[in-house]
């Protein structure tokens, strides 16, 4: 598989700086394509989900640790809440 490709997830694309974080290990970007739309998916919605860019920052690190030791989604994730609508009773004020 082309490395330079970052397949996407079925709601979310990958913002740039998730990007550049999976396009600085050829292992995890390998990884990172052969989940599934969902499992993309969700580590999208996961991290882009936070307000703070510290926070956001934090997540982008923990989903390429996690991803190298083979986690497929994000630990402790009630599920997207754009696509799982009872996922929604865990985030408050959310617009969806």
């Amino acid at each position: 598989m082309d490395i330079s490709i970052i397949l996407e997830g079925i709601l979310h694309t990958v913002p740039e700086d998730m990007k550049l974080a999976l396009q600085s290990n050829a292992d995890i970007l390998v990884r990172w394509n052969s989940l599934t739309p969902i499992q993309r998916n969700e580590w999208i919605c996961w991290v882009t989900i936070v307000k703070k860019p510290e926070t956001r920052a934090e997540h982008i690190t923990r989903m390429m640790e996690d991803m190298n030791e083979g986690k497929r989604t994000p630990c402790c994730w009630p599920g997207c809440p754009h696509r799982r609508p009872e996922a929604k009773k865990w985030f408050k004020n959310m617009d969806t």
